[in-house]
């Protein structure tokens, strides 16, 4: 490679560059380009470079990748260019998809296994075993996943008016998108697997707005509406046919500390949200002792850090309105002096 400004193109053909800038550039790259790719080489006091034979993980495009295929199985033709070829053609796809998908996660899984394990200290031979049983209890619960997310499509269709046909709900709501990759990272979250579940989720997460944690365990006929900004943490398990609406977080209330000041891990912290409840715009409910009973409603807005028990009606109570007439307004007229005077 040119050493010199020649590499990035002539002054000239540098949109916005003048005469001087390149002469200038080119004796920048001269005096610093050694030191400064020395100083960010992985080699150099960086601690969490990947680079193969240490770190030696999947990166987040390949994760990504594997995830799109899963999505194309759980899916098929609903999140690609196009549909797919009917009879025999549609099979094969599938057949690629799940062989690719073996291959790639298997993969995939063993580097983060042995990441996790202690790196190139750890035995490969187990990291590898690891990732091919991960990878097969993944591909053996697609079918059961697919039919919990048949459950999500349909009370996705019948809990808003908006919704116009089951399809819809598929290939164009985010809630509904969040839902399928957490079912995804879930089960390979409870198989053990480290590093990838996250890495889905929050791919999830940076597309819709929506976090909701690979460990948080949730039933079928789930609804997320709108969704921009719903924050479901760790350790929350959520019931059937449950109904969040955009900015609802169920989080943690406190974190605890062991002696030396460190954060406790692996410990219940967030709430818990039983069957047929509703939970409005807005609501934060938070604690790992929290439990929110079946077939309640909680309005938006609300504050909870404590239980509330089934079939309850939680909501604050509404502020009045101040309405303060604009007599100075060009505008006002009579008529609008005596309205304004019959609302006060």
């Amino acid at each position: 490679m040119e050493r010199g400004f020649g590499a990035f193109g002539t002054a000239a053909s540098r949109p916005g560059m003048n005469s001087l800038e390149g002469p200038m550039m080119e004796k920048w790259i001269d005096d610093r380009m050694d030191r400064l790719a020395a100083e960010l080489s992985p080699s150099c006091c960086c601690s969490v470079s990947n680079v193969e034979g240490q770190a030696d993980l999947p990166g987040q495009k390949a994760v990504v990748d594997v995830l799109e295929d899963l999505i194309g199985l759980l899916f098929p033709g609903c999140h690609g260019e196009g549909p797919l070829s009917g009879g025999d053609l549609a099979e094969g796809a599938v057949r690629g998809k799940i062989a690719r998908v073996a291959e790639q996660l298997s993969n995939q899984a063993a580097r983060a296994f042995l990441y996790a394990s202690g790196g190139p200290f750890a035995d490969p031979a187990t990291a590898r075993e690891r990732g091919v049983r991960a990878t097969c209890a993944l591909l053996d619960a697609l079918p059961s996943i697919r039919d919990m997310l048949q459950e999500d499509i349909v009370a996705a269709y019948e809990g808003d008016p908006a919704a116009r046909s089951t399809m819809e709900v598929v290939m164009s709501y985010p809630g509904m998108f969040a839902i399928a990759v957490h079912r995804v990272a879930h089960a390979l979250y409870a198989a053990g697997v480290p590093l990838i579940p996250r890495v889905m989720s929050e791919h999830a997460h940076t597309k819709t707005g929506i976090d909701i944690h690979p460990g948080a365990k949730i039933g079928p006929g789930f609804f997320i509406d709108h969704g921009t900004g719903v924050v479901i943490g760790e350790t929350c398990t959520i019931g059937r046919r449950v109904k969040l609406y955009q900015g609802v977080t169920l989080g943690a209330l406190s974190f605890a500390k062991d002696a030396d000041g460190n954060l406790v891990k692996g410990i219940k912290r967030h709430p818990d949200v039983e069957d047929n409840v509703v939970i409005y715009a807005g609501a934060t409910i938070l604690g790992g002792k929290t439990v929110i009973g079946h077939d309640s409603v909680i309005g938006a807005n609300v504050w909870l850090i404590h239980s509330v028990p089934a079939c309850s009606k939680v909501y604050n109570q509404e502020p009045e309105p101040h309405v303060v007439p604009d007599v100075k307004s060009r505008n006002f007229s009579p008529e609008d002096a005596s309205l304004a005077a019959s609302s006060l």
